[in-house]
């Protein structure tokens, strides 16, 4: 008799959509993976990226035990000779050379595990070194800043109502491929369908006509890395012809005078000469947004990860808040989740500048500083020059900045140690990886992108597959490897308890828990008796009574934001002769540089090429689909262009996350793969000075036929 089938409930986990799915499994074999039709945000919708969930689970080149790197060959050693000679070597350099010689990396994967989150922090306490890296600073760090220093803390980040507003306007994001980031928004492209359908109306600002632009009402071509004046003179606009409606915050907001004369410069002329739009055209956003009663804006990629990211994204606030947006239906509002709902007393507020990096003085933020300067940190002598590094579900060699000169800097490392089950890129480099159980082995609570919805809920999901028994979930390798490293500096140590156990002691002290709510109080146990997840009702409005600042008002106008126009203004236009501007893209199939391992996700037409407008490569006589070579101050790489008027004149775009062909990476299917790496030409010093945000857009190059 063949074995049962069974049927499992389960978060996607591959991106922020976080979809609900329902896989069938028969022993150990998937035998289907669809989406779940109950789950009360995403309705069944999946995108390709659902099934490759069975090609992670069954990868040859995932790793399943510790390996240890002797004479150049990986060899396979055992979980206590890896936690034993990891906090020995961490331990050692610190006591040589200095708390901050041992440096942290947390990439983008380990935010979709909840271990990861509840656990990774012990880790760090452990080391106790200044020089932690995530790819927070290669990507939203802007909006938490942002969020930080105008409503007090770094999570209070309000959503927009996609689903009741009658107008959005994006900047620099493209949610028909993304699903939405911060905007966890499942099916998209039916929500904006709906969205036209009820007579709303959706405004794509972007250099490329992307593929939500193609769907949308109006698209406007912008210069890229300009939007900061385009985004600053809708708000002189909203000032000049008296558009604001601010009466419902006018109690709870300070700072309105500044912001008013900190935008008076911001002329919509300047903002048309600087930007390539029309004056008409950015008067027009302006007045659309204040003349419809359920706008919101919204920014992202496109307008965080460049020069003026911080400013671009304060912005977009300031804009909601004017327009009368903020905290209302059909605008922005804050989420209500079960797990770190943010309100006044709430935890984790972060902090900005605090202290800077050793060598480029940038600025931290919530204790991290900017991923732009961990090559030079490496690299350059000195007292706290880092000297072995931790690196934890990351690839920064192919994610950040520069990655020539980071690929250089890890190799000349004394020490790495990777808690990662992949040899790519970066960990190639290591001394030693420390793989932690398949996604499907360990249970789910998705903390981070439930804060983030369009629609409230809460789910958890058992494990699908039991893990071999030698195996160690990533919250067990923090705890040991914690414990160790404490016992060696003679620290008192304290593990933590499963990550269920810490997330249902949060719901129980939060506001859906027993303090607030006695009769009705949740519990992890009782949201386990919804497999398809608890529908928690739309978001609601009630910001004011959460703002976290001290004086509990919003600020328009924080100093540093203020002290950073004159850079703007003064921010050189100008670029050599027969340079072009790069920016990056996004497509469903792919998430940063882990979706190239599975044949799914790869297969089908080439998207990593170079697009470039017709116009430009007739000025080159470049052919179409031909060799060219692309260079910056930093790098070049060859690769195949192809024309198309989907970027505007001036502009060239290339795909975040190839290039995974260099010696040593144990990736079989995205080795295969065509696509370069285009961070080996973005620059560690094109980078936003206010936040210390890389600026993976906007950067110069030239192309030329290879």
């Amino acid at each position: 008799m063949p074995e049962p089938v069974t049927t499992h409930f389960r978060a996607c986990h591959l991106c922020e959509a976080i979809c609900g799915l329902e896989i069938k499994t028969r022993g150990e074999q998937i035998v289907s993976i669809k989406g779940d039709k109950k789950d009360p945000v995403s309705h069944g919708f999946i995108c390709p990226k659902a099934t490759a969930i069975a090609d992670i689970h069954t990868d040859p080149d995932r790793l399943r035990q510790p390996v240890k790197k002797i004479n150049g060959q990986w060899e396979q050693i055992s979980w206590s000779e890896a936690i034993e000679l990891t906090a020995i070597k961490l331990v050692e350099t610190q006591q040589q050379y200095g708390a901050n010689a041992v440096g942290f990396y947390a990439g983008n994967p380990g935010v979709h595990n909840y271990g990861n989150i509840t656990h990774g922090p012990q880790l760090r306490r452990a080391v106790q070194t200044r020089n932690n890296f995530s790819a927070t600073s290669l990507d939203q760090l802007p909006h938490h800043l942002a969020a930080y220093s105008m409503y007090g803390h770094q999570f209070f980040l309000p959503i927009p109502d996609i689903d009741h507003t009658d107008l959005m306007v994006i900047f620099g994001g493209n949610p028909i491929a993304s699903n939405g980031s911060m905007m966890t928004m499942p099916n998209a492209p039916k929500r904006i369908k709906a969205l036209q359908q009820r007579g709303g109306k959706l405004i794509v600002v972007d250099p490329r006509r992307t593929e939500t632009a193609e769907v949308a009402d109006q698209h406007l071509f912008v210069r890229p890395g300009s939007d900061a004046f385009v985004l600053m003179a809708i708000i002189n606009t909203l000032f000049e012809e008296e558009l604001t409606d601010t009466a419902h915050l006018s109690e709870h907001m300070e700072g309105m005078t500044d912001l008013r004369e900190a935008a008076s410069v911001f002329d919509c002329e300047l903002a048309a000469q600087r930007s390539g739009m029309s004056v008409a055209q950015i008067k027009g956003l302006a007045r659309q947004l204040a003349g419809t009663d359920k706008a919101v804006c919204y920014g992202r990629m496109g307008v965080s990860v460049q020069e003026f990211g911080a400013v671009c994204q304060w912005a977009i606030q300031a804009i909601n808040i004017l327009i009368g947006a903020l905290d209302k239906r059909g605008g922005a509002l804050l989420t209500s989740p079960v797990f770190a709902y943010v309100r006044q007393g709430a935890r984790a507020v972060g902090h900005f500048n605090r202290f800077q990096s050793r060598v480029s003085g940038l600025p931290e933020f919530a204790g991290e500083l900017p991923a732009a300067c961990m090559a030079e940190e490496i690299l350059t002598p000195g007292e706290g020059q880092i000297r072995a590094m931790v690196t934890i579900a990351g690839n920064p060699v192919i994610s950040s900045v520069n990655a020539g000169e980071l690929d250089t800097a890890f190799d000349a490392l004394d020490f790495y140690v990777a808690i990662d089950f992949y040899i790519n890129s970066t960990t190639r480099h290591a001394d030693v990886i420390l793989p932690p159980t398949g996604p499907l082995e360990h249970d789910h609570f998705d903390i981070a992108f439930l804060r983030l919805a369009v629609h409230n809920s809460a789910r958890y999901n058992a494990e699908i597959f039991s893990p071999e028994k030698s195996a160690q979930h990533d919250w067990q390798i923090f705890n040991a490897l914690s414990e160790r490293i404490c016992e060696l500096k003679g620290q008192p140590f304290r593990p933590l308890p499963a990550p269920d156990i810490v997330v249902d002691m949060g719901i129980q002290e939060d506001v859906y828990g027993y303090a607030e709510n006695p009769q009705t109080a949740l519990t992890l146990e009782k949201i386990k008796q919804y497999p398809h997840g608890m529908d928690l009702g739309p978001l609601k409005p009630g910001i004011t009574a959460r703002i976290c600042r001290e004086n509990g008002k919003i600020n328009l106008a924080p100093h540093f934001y203020l002290e950073d126009l004159p850079r703007l203004l003064n921010a050189s236009s100008e670029l050599d002769s027969g340079q072009l501007l790069l920016i990056g893209r996004r497509h469903v199939r792919s998430n940063n540089s882990w979706m190239h391992n599975y044949h799914r996700l790869v297969k089908g037409k080439p998207r990593w090429q170079l697009m470039m407008h017709p116009d430009d490569l007739a000025d080159r006589q470049i052919k179409d689909a031909s060799e060219v070579t692309i260079k910056s101050r930093v790098g070049e790489v060859t690769t195949t262009v192809v024309a198309t008027d989907e970027v505007m004149r001036g502009v060239v775009s290339l795909p975040h996350g190839w290039g995974h062909q260099k010696q040593g990476v144990r990736l079989h299917i995205a080795s295969q793969q065509q696509g370069v790496n285009c961070n080996e030409l973005t620059d560690d010093k094109l980078l936003d000075q206010l936040s210390g945000n890389a600026a993976l857009n906007g950067v110069p190059v030239t192309v030329s036929a290879a």
